[in-house]
Formats: C-alpha cells, structure tokens, sequence
C-alpha cells in the first residue's frame, strides 16, 4: 500500500487546495496560502463570536460581550462561531467546495472547522446538523457542500451527523440575490424539522459555509428550537465583516 501511495504522489502529487502548490501531504493548503487567511482569533463576543476592532493590549473579560448580544434578553444560539473572515483570499476556497466540485477540500476545511468550535465542543452537544439543501438544488448540484463538512466533523468529535431530521420544504431564492428584510420574508416557513424525536432535548451544532446576514442560520434555529431542541449552535467556515 505505502508503495502504491508513493507511485500514485509522482504520478499525481499533492497540491495546495487553494494555489495548486505540490505538497507533501494530500488536501491541504501550502504555508504561504495558511498565512494569507484572515482567521477569527480572541478577542471576540463570547455568545455570536463578532471579532472585536481594538488594540491588542486592551484587556477583555473571559466572557466579553458585544453591544448586539448585551441588548437581547433571549439568544437563539448558545454560541456561534467562524473559522475566518470572508474576503477575496477566503472566497475561492468557499466558492471552489460549493460550486466547483472540489470535494476533497471539505476535509482540510473541516479540520479547520473543528479548531474554531473548540468553546462549542466544550459544551458537549449532541447533534452535527448541516443547513440544508432543498432537494430540487440538490439534485442540481450534486451534493451539499454543509453535509461533507459535517462528515468530517463528525469523525474528528465523534458526535453524531443527522442529515434527515431539518429539511429545506421551501425552494427559495438564493440569499445572495436579496439583501435586508427581503432576506428574512425569503426563508419564512423555508424550513422544517421531519424527525423531531431526533433533536428533542438535544444540543444541536448547525453548520453552514457562510454566515452573512445570518437569516438562514436564525431560521433554521428558530425551526429546530419550537421542535424541542434543548440549545442550538452555529458553527460556519466564514462570516463577513460587519
């Protein structure tokens, strides 16, 4: 087998995912590539994880909030968290699993996912849960870039991966094509749950590619929550900057 691998790498060498570098290794991104991402590190909001713009040696509480979070009385999420920013260098990379039939990458990314969400783990949920797809842009795109995040995930936690139980009932609008409260009425009735025995009383990790405006994630948290979910988190690859 070592053999095979061997003539297999001078045959087809590993690359960077991102530049197309020859790497040592297989589904990863070279140095210069790893240090060109914006990743989101502390200080951030401990309930929603919004970066904090400010000097490095201004010191923060362990459990510093932003003003959007000090103002609500009820969070629909636990906690949220971002592996990077959204930018022009993170953009291919998303654009490249989502559209592009790059595969192989949600491996690499997923691992990175999985270092952001170190204060979810922490908290031992129960449930990997992709956003979903509906099925009509499924079929189309062959597969759901979330639910290869979520396999991976699942294998490095060990936390169970439920793909069936939150469904896309509605076909909407891409989220992209609308901006502000036409994003919000967009996905209104857009979810379902269809096995609520499978989330009832548990803690649920919703992963997606992208947060932006975060209407999709609130929708399908709002879903999940009125079918008897005990808490609900959001871990995604990117968020924009506000």
């Amino acid at each position: 087998m070592n053999l095979w691998k061997r003539l297999l790498n001078l045959l087809l060498p590993p690359r960077c995912i991102k530049c197309g570098k020859i790497l040592s290794e297989k589904n990863a991104l070279c140095a210069d590539c790893f240090k060109q991402i914006n990743f989101i590190g502390k200080p951030f909001c401990h309930c929603c994880g919004t970066p904090f713009k400010s000097e490095k040696n201004l010191k923060f509480a362990k459990k510093q909030l932003c003003a959007n979070c000090l103002k609500q009385k009820r969070h629909l999420f636990s906690l949220q968290r971002s592996c990077f920013v959204y930018d022009d260098f993170s953009k291919s990379l998303i654009i490249n699993l989502k559209f592009n039939d790059c595969t192989a990458d949600a491996e690499t990314l997923a691992a990175m996912l999985y270092n952001a969400g170190k204060d979810i783990w922490d908290d031992q949920p129960d449930i990997l849960i992709p956003v979903p797809l509906h099925k009509k842009r499924l079929l189309k795109r062959k597969y759901n870039q979330s639910a290869l995040l979520v396999k991976y995930l699942s294998a490095r936690t060990f936390i169970k991966a439920d793909y069936l139980s939150l469904i896309r009932q509605e076909n909407t609008i891409p989220q992209v094509q609308l901006k502000g409260k036409a994003r919000r009425n967009n996905l209104k009735h857009a979810f379902a749950v269809a096995k609520p025995q499978n989330i009832k009383n548990k803690k649920v990790v919703l992963v997606d590619d992208v947060m932006t405006t975060g209407s999709t994630l609130n929708e399908c948290a709002k879903v999940l929550l009125k079918n008897g979910a005990a808490a609900v988190y959001s871990l995604t690859l990117a968020r924009t900057e506000d």
